[in-house]
Order: structure tokens, then sequence, then C-alpha cells
């Protein structure tokens, strides 16, 4: 009896019919009907994330939507929020112009816009990006660039940024290639001079050298628990082509450079003295990339984020509005935690108006609130809890003595 010939088990074609037939235990599979698996594995990915090991599902916000939601968090920087709206927007069009079935080779292709953020500590810059965490459906993570190193020193390598990509999304590849990372404290990676270094720069210059690749967009090897890479590690492939780097820092002394550019100290008889002393005031808003290229930061990286923001200096009425109004506000904070004590705390307006004034003194922005917080209510808190008091009114006269005797009453500034 004649031997029957090999044939795909799948199609049922036979070896002539194919190119290529690999053979299993006890069947045999051609490549028609490998690409064709792969294609079916591909749609199912994409059309079920979630079940994929993450719970990220895309779904389209609007700007004005985004806004509105960081309004309910953030006091002010409107210029700030409508910025990231719209760039995390663009971001999302840009994922389902990705994931669309049209394949016209004619379709024009979306370029990201990465940001970098400028402002004062203390500002919201941080906030902001926990605050839209909060509202999207695609991974996000916040990272510090004051850990890098350029390989081959004490340090992390930037590619552990996207380890920690990889940790959110539960190690999924699709999703963390179309996720959002802050990386925070950029500033710090400015090297010191506006010339090129003539030495090492490893935690300056080379970690803005090391991320260039990232936010251009390119298949980045990570080693998935982070840290740094060695040659029997195993690593994993992620494509940075469409994933949005949001980049924020405080420069402090980038106002210098800005009112030198600006020329705010001009003399003359036809200089308008308001319109100089209002630009004073906020000095950031003028800011622009020739601005942080002498700050320190390398033209090829300021060529990767095109879009730069400013996040404006908090005034006294922003503070007492970030007392009392966002949902997580301070002051809502101390009662719920009173509450849970079983006990109402009262404060009377004039202690809140004492905390904004403290906190314009020291020039500590948004943290100084808490930390003035913290001095006033620290032996209320101390006490209360074993007391059978059920309310407890701060009123402005125990609130200045607290102060007083605390450490933060030795924090003067000049």
């Amino acid at each position: 009896m004649a031997k029957s010939p090999l044939h795909c088990s799948f199609c049922n074609r036979t070896r002539d019919d194919v190119k290529i037939l690999i053979a299993g235990q006890e069947a045999h599979i051609c490549e028609n009907c490998v690409e064709h698996a792969r294609e079916i594995i591909e749609q199912e990915v994409v059309s079920n994330d979630n079940k994929g090991g993450s719970n990220f599902k895309l779904t389209i916000k609007k700007p004005v939507e985004i806004k509105k939601f960081l309004d309910e968090y953030v006091i002010g920087q409107d210029d700030a929020k409508r910025t990231m709206a719209v760039a995390v927007y663009n971001h999302y069009k840009r994922l389902k112009q990705r994931n669309s079935d049209n394949k016209d080779n004619n379709e024009v292709e979306i370029e990201k816009s990465n940001i970098i953020m400028v402002g004062e500590t203390g500002t919201g810059k941080t906030l902001l990006a926990k605050s839209i965490a909060r509202l999207l459906n695609v991974p996000f993570t916040i990272v510090d660039a004051t850990v890098f190193t350029e390989s081959g020193y004490v340090g992390e390598d930037v590619e552990s940024i996207l380890s920690r990509l990889l940790q959110v999304c539960n190690y999924d590849v699709a999703a963390a290639e179309r996720g959002i990372v802050f990386i925070d404290e950029i500033d710090k990676v400015a090297r010191k001079g506006d010339n090129p270094s003539i030495t090492r720069d490893v935690s300056g210059e080379g970690v803005q050298q090391g991320m260039l690749k990232l936010l251009e967009g390119s298949e980045v090897l990570v080693p998935p628990q982070g840290g740094r890479k060695h040659p029997e590690q195993k690593l994993v492939k992620i494509n940075t082509q469409n994933i949005l780097f949001i980049c924020g820092g405080a420069f402090d002394g980038i106002d210098r450079i800005i009112a030198r550019r600006v020329q705010t100290n001009t003399i003359g008889f036809n200089v308008d003295k308001e319109q100089q002393e209002d630009m004073k005031k906020n000095l950031l808003k003028y800011v622009n990339p020739t601005d942080l290229k002498t700050f320190g930061l390398i033209p090829e990286l300021l060529g990767r984020l095109p879009v730069v923001t400013h996040l404006d200096p908090l005034t006294a009425e922003t503070l007492r509005s970030i007392l009392t109004e966002p949902k997580n506000a301070l002051i809502k904070q101390y009662k719920k935690l009173f509450e849970l004590e079983g006990i109402e705390l009262e404060i009377e307006n004039a202690v809140l108006d004492f905390m904004v004034e403290k906190a314009v003194e020291y020039k500590l922005g948004a943290r100084g609130l808490r930390s003035i917080c913290e001095s006033i209510l620290l032996d209320a808190m101390f006490e209360l809890p074993s007391s059978k008091e059920k309310k407890f009114v701060l009123d402005i006269e125990y609130a200045r003595q607290t102060f007083d005797k605390s450490k933060m009453n030795l924090l003067k500034v000049a």
C-alpha cells in the first residue's frame, strides 16, 4: 500500500502545495495556517486586552471632559491643564488610528507630541499627573529622573522607566506600548553649563542621551524587574512609538535666564513700568526651549519634547482655595481623620487665612500647607483620640500658640 503524502493537518494542502510544512508529534502545519493563526491571536489581543492580564480598555475622553475632571482636584493652572488635556486626547486618537482596520497606505500617520512642564516646587506638577492617572484607561506611571545614571554606573538604567510601566500593566506588553509615562524632576538631569561637558556627566547629560531613543520611538530591550541589564537576564522588547512622555521639573533659577532674554530690567523713558512689573511676577509664562537649553537640557532632548508649558506660581488666593475646594482638599482630609475618631473638627476662617499667610511667607507652595496643618494640629491629633471629646474647634489663638512653639516657626525665608 502506497504511503500517503505529507499534508497540513489544518488546510489539508500537500507538501508540494506549500513552501514550508512544520512537523509536530502526530500532525503538520503549513506557513499559511501559521500566519492565519497569528492574525487571529493579534485580533483577540487588541479587542480583549482585559483578558491578557490587564484591565485597560481604550475609551475616548474629550479635552473639555479631561480638563473638567482635573479642575476637581487641581486649583488654577489652566494653561497646563489645557495642554495636558489636548495631549492626552490626541494620544487616544493616535491609538485609535493604530487599531483601526484601515490599511490605506496613503493614510496620514499622527506623530506623538511629548510634553515638558516647567513650574516652581509645590505648584501641582505631580498632582496633575496623579489626578489624570485617575481618569485614564491607558497604563500610566510616574517615575523620578533622579535615580537614573548612564549605563555602567551605580544607579538605574533609563530603560527601567519602561519596567515601571510594564509592572502597572501586569507585564502586558501590548498594553504598555500604548501607555503614558510622567517623568518627574527632569531638571535634575540637566548638565551644569550650556556647553557640552568635557568630563563624564553620568547622572546628567548621559541620562539625557539615554532617554533620546525612548522619547523618539524605537524598540527597546527592558529588564522586567527593573535595575541594571546583564547578559544572562531575560529582556522584554517594547516599542515606544506609541508611548506618550510627559516631563516635569522645577528648573530652579530658570526665571533669571528668562529675565535676561525678555529684558525685564530695561531702562529708558519709553519703558512701561507696569508691564515690566507684571512680567516679573510670572516669568515662567514666557519660557521657551531656548531657555531650557541654556538651563542644561541638550537640544536633541528638547527636539523630542515639542510642547512646552508652565505652571503659575501660587498666590494667596489660590492657596486659600487649595485648602478647602478640591475633592482631596487638606481641610477635608483632616476633618475625615478626626471623624474616624468620632470627633467633629471645626476650623475658623481666620485660621485658614493664617495658614495661607505662613505658606506664602515660607515659599513652600502647596506642600507647605500640609506641613503647617500638621504643626498646628499635632497636639490635638495626639491627645484627642484618648479623650472623650466629640468636637474640637480650632481657633486663631490655638493655631498661633501651637505654630509658634513648633519647628516650622524656625523656617524663615529671606
